[in-house]
């Protein structure tokens, strides 16, 4: 892998990331408590990071902007399609393993 030039490295990584953001899409069951206990990291977290990507190029991203490549959609619209309440297991085990970042 060391043979890869920068370009072709970032390319690769941008497709990743766009699969990522298409896998998330199509399970919007998910839900972000999910893969914050399960994995440290929800879509917020992706939005936060591209903005904070964002910033630090001094792009203008809003927060907003920012959700909505992640969501495919304004967060409002997928908080009211996609959702559910946490169950009190699902905060419970939040409490246990909360991400630090």
């Amino acid at each position: 892998m060391s043979e890869l030039d920068d370009k072709t490295r970032l390319e690769l990584e941008a497709a990743v990331f766009r699969r990522l953001l298409a896998h998330l899409d199509q399970r919007s069951d998910v839900q972000n408590i999910d893969l914050m206990n399960l994995a440290g990291f929800c879509r917020n977290c992706l939005a936060n990071w591209y903005l904070e990507a964002a910033e630090a190029r001094q792009l203008p991203v809003s927060k907003a902007d920012s959700r909505q490549v992640v969501y495919g959609m304004p967060y409002e619209d997928w908080k009211t399609r996609h959702q559910r309440a946490a169950s009190a297991d699902q905060l419970t085990a939040f409490e246990t393993v909360k991400p630090q970042h």
